[in-house]
C-alpha cells in the first residue's frame, strides 16, 4: 500500500473540533498524502513524556494563586493570566475528540461481555457467524494482514458482522459497536475484499467525522493491506489539493463529508456511480457536527443502487436511528444489548464539609488513614481541578491532571502514564474521563457531585464515575464530598434514584476511616 506513514504523523496531530481543519497543502497531490498537520519534531512523544516527568517533580515546588493556574500541554500546572483564562467554564463534550482519545489509549480489543442481538433483513435466511478468520475464505494477502495486526480470532461484533459484510450479493448493515470492539478492522476488511486492484478508480468510500479520525482509519487500511501493495488509498480532507479536472486512480477514498461531497459533485474527482462500498463511521459523532448529516445524505444519494452501505455508531438514540434509516436502505442490524452497570461491589460514602478547603482536608485525612493504590478525583470545573492538582502536589502526591484544553494526544499520554502507575492520583473534569479503564483504581472521589446543565443530579455520570472502581470483580470505594444544602439535596436524589444508601463518613475519625478500608 502506498499511503502516508500515518502512524508517525499521529503524534503531531492537533485536537480538532467540529469541522474539518484546513491544513497546508504541502504534499504533491499524486501521493494522496494528507498534509502534515503540524511542524513539531518527530520525537514529540518522547519530549512530552520527559516534560510530564519533569512536571510531576516540579509541581510540588509551585506556589500558585488559585485564580491564575491551568495545566500546560503536558498536564503540569503553570501560571496563566487570570483575565484570559475562563477556567471555570464547564467543558463542552467533544464527541469526536473523545472517540479519537479512546482509539489512542486502546492498545488491544475490549473484552465485551454485552450480548449481540442480530436483526436480519430476511429473517428466513440462515444466520452465519464465524469463530475464525479462515472460515471467511479471504484472499491470502488479506488473511496475512489480519494476523499481522494481532487479530487471532474474530471479536464478538466481527463474528456476526463479517459474514454479512462479505456475503454475495452484498448486504447492507447498521451496526452498534463501541470503540475497541474491532469494528474498524471489520469494515476495512470488507472494503479491501471488494476492491479490484486492476481497476484504477475509487471503488470504496469511507466517511469519518474529522480529519484525525480519517487518519486513524487510514492507518488500519495501511496495516491490513500491507501485503496488497497494489492497493492505493487517498485522503479526501480539506487541504489535500488536487488539480481541477483530475480523476483519482486510488481504489479507496477516506475523508470527511464536506470534502468528499466536493470531490464527488463540484470537482468531479470521484465518479460516485462506480462506488461499490460506502462506509459511514461514527454516525453518532457525525450527526453531532453541524452540516455533516446533510452532506452525508447528499453523498449517499449519488451512489448506485447496488452499492453496499455500512453504518456504524457507538450509540443509537432516536436521532441516530432516523439518520441511519435514511442512509442505509433494507439493512441487517446488529445491536449490543446494554449490560446493566451495578453498584453492588462499590461501597459509597459521603463527607460533610463547609467549603472547598475542608473538602481538601477530608481528602488528606483519607489518604493519611488508608492505602490507596490509585484514585480518580472528579471536579466540576477546570479551575477547581487545577487548584486541587496543585494542592495535592504540595502535599507530596504524584498527580496527573486531565483537562479539556489539552490536545487529544497529550490527554492520551497522561492517561497512559496513569495506567502505568507513574502517577497515583488522576484529577479530571468529567468530560475528559469518559471511557478510561484503569484496573488499579481502588477509590473514586467526587470532589464535586455530578450535575447536569440545569443543576439537577446527573445519575448516569455518577454511575460511570464510580463504576470505575468496582470493575474487574474487585470491591471499590466511592467518596462524595458534600459542602452545601444544595449538594446534600443532590446526594439524596442520587440515593433515591439508585435505591442504594450512601453512608456518612467522619474523616476526622481515623478509626472510622480504617474500618471502611476493610
Amino acid at each position: 500500500m502506498t499511503a502516508p506513514s500515518v502512524g508517525r504523523e499521529l503524534g503531531l496531530l492537533r485536537r480538532q473540533g467540529a469541522h474539518d481543519r484546513a491544513a497546508p497543502a504541502s504534499e504533491s497531490a499524486s501521493t494522496s498524502v494528507p498534509p502534515a498537520p503540524g511542524t513539531m519534531a518527530t520525537d514529540s512523544w518522547a519530549l512530552a513524556v520527559d516534560e510530564q516527568e519533569a512536571a510531576a517533580e516540579s509541581l510540588s515546588n509551585l506556589h500558585l494563586k488559585e485564580e491564575k493556574i491551568k495545566p500546560d500541554a503536558n498536564g503540569a500546572v503553570v501560571k496563566t493570566n487570570a483575565n484570559t483564562e475562563k477556567a471555570d467554564e464547564e467543558e463542552k463534550e467533544d464527541r469526536a475528540a473523545q472517540s479519537l482519545l479512546n482509539k489512542l489509549i486502546r492498545s488491544n480489543l475490549v473484552d465485551n461481555t454485552n450480548q449481540v442481538e442480530v436483526l436480519q433483513r430476511d429473517p428466513n435466511s440462515p444466520l452465519y457467524s464465524v469463530k475464525s478468520f479462515e472460515e471467511l475464505r479471504l484472499k491470502p494477502q488479506l488473511l496475512q494482514g489480519v494476523y499481522a495486526m494481532g487479530f487471532n480470532r474474530p471479536s464478538k461484533i466481527q463474528e456476526n458482522a463479517l459474514p454479512m459484510m462479505l456475503a454475495e450479493p452484498p448486504q447492507n448493515l447498521i451496526a452498534q459497536s463501541q470503540s475497541g470492539t474491532g469494528k474498524t478492522a471489520a469494515f476495512v476488511l470488507a472494503m479491501l475484499s471488494r476492491v479490484e486492484p486492476a481497476e484504477r478508480y475509487p471503488q470504496c468510500l469511507c466517511l469519518s467525522p474529522t480529519y484525525e479520525l480519517a487518519l486513524q482509519t487510514g492507518k488500519v487500511i495501511e496495516q491490513m493491506g500491507k501485503f496488497h501493495p497494489e492497493l492505493k488509498l487517498a485522503y479526501a480532507v480539506r487541504g489535500n489539493k488536487l488539480e481541477r479536472g483530475q480523476k483519482i486512480s486510488e481504489h479507496i477514498v477516506i475523508g470527511t463529508p464536506g470534502t468528499v461531497l466536493d470531490w464527488c459533485s463540484k470537482l468531479k474527482f470521484i465518479d460516485p456511480k462506480k462506488i461499490k462500498v460506502f462506509v459511514l463511521d461514527e454516525a453518532d459523532v457525525m450527526i453531532a457536527t453541524q452540516g455533516h448529516q446533510d452532506q452525508s445524505i447528499r453523498i449517499q444519494r449519488m451512489l448506485p443502487k447496488n452499492c453496499q452501505m455500512l453504518l456504524f455508531s457507538a450509540t443509537f438514540e432516536d436521532s441516530v436511528w432516523k439518520f441511519a434509516q435514511k442512509v442505509v436502505p433494507d439493512p441487517n442490524i446488529i445491536k449490543l444489548k446494554r449490560e446493566e452497570e451495578t453498584l453492588d461491589t462499590i461501597k459509597q460514602y459521603y463527607v460533610l464539609c463547609n467549603n472547598r478547603d475542608e473538602k481538601f482536608q477530608a481528602l488528606c485525612n483519607l489518604y493519611g488513614a488508608i492505602t490507596i493504590a490509585q484514585a480518580m478525583i472528579f471536579c466540576h470545573t477546570r479551575k477547581t481541578a487545577s487548584w486541587l492538582a496543585a494542592e495535592l502536589s504540595k502535599e507530596g502526591h504524584q498527580v496527573a491532571l486531565l483537562s479539556g484544553e489539552m490536545m487529544v494526544e497529550q490527554r492520551a499520554a497522561v492517561i497512559e502514564r496513569f495506567r502505568e502507575g507513574k502517577e497515583k492520583v488522576l484529577v479530571t473534569t468529567n468530560v475528559c474521563a469518559r471511557g478510561i479503564d484503569v484496573e488499579q483504581v481502588s477509590v473514586v472521589i467526587n470532589f464535586d457531585l455530578p450535575v447536569d446543565k440545569d443543576g439537577n443530579p446527573d445519575n448516569e455520570t455518577y454511575l460511570h464515575r464510580i463504576g470505575r472502581t468496582g470493575r474487574f470483580g474487585k470491591r471499590g470505594l466511592a467518596v462524595n464530598m458534600v459542602d452545601s444544602k444544595h449538594s446534600m439535596n443532590i446526594l439524596n436524589r442520587i440515593q433515591e434514584h439508585f435505591n442504594k444508601k450512601i453512608e456518612r463518613l467522619d474523616t476526622d475519625d481515623l478509626d472510622e476511616i480504617e474500618k471502611i478500608a476493610n
